[in-house]
């Protein structure tokens, strides 16, 4: 199943820098891990199906865009967001 409004504000809360953030590059980084997660579930038992490979591929593709920003703009938020999601090294 997706993402259900409760599991977004959990995320949301949860990387959030204010309490009325929603928007920030770290919080979106973080809702587009939960949904490559969850379509790379569904790649694995669906194969053939190629457009929900082609929309996995746009994510990654904005999820690095997201980090990329965040690395040159602000190095602490970026660790920090790598390390809790648990992306890279």
């Amino acid at each position: 199943m997706a993402m259900t409004k409760a599991k977004t504000k959990e995320i949301v809360e949860k990387f959030a820098s204010k309490p009325t953030d929603t928007g920030s590059s770290s919080v979106q980084v973080a809702l587009l891990t939960e949904r490559i997660l969850y379509l790379s579930k569904h790649q694995a038992v669906a194969k053939k199906d190629h457009s929900t490979k082609r929309g996995l591929s746009i994510l990654v593709a904005k999820r690095k865009r997201f980090l990329a920003y965040i690395e040159k703009h602000n190095k602490e938020e970026y660790k920090k967001v790598i390390k809790a999601l648990g992306l890279r090294k």
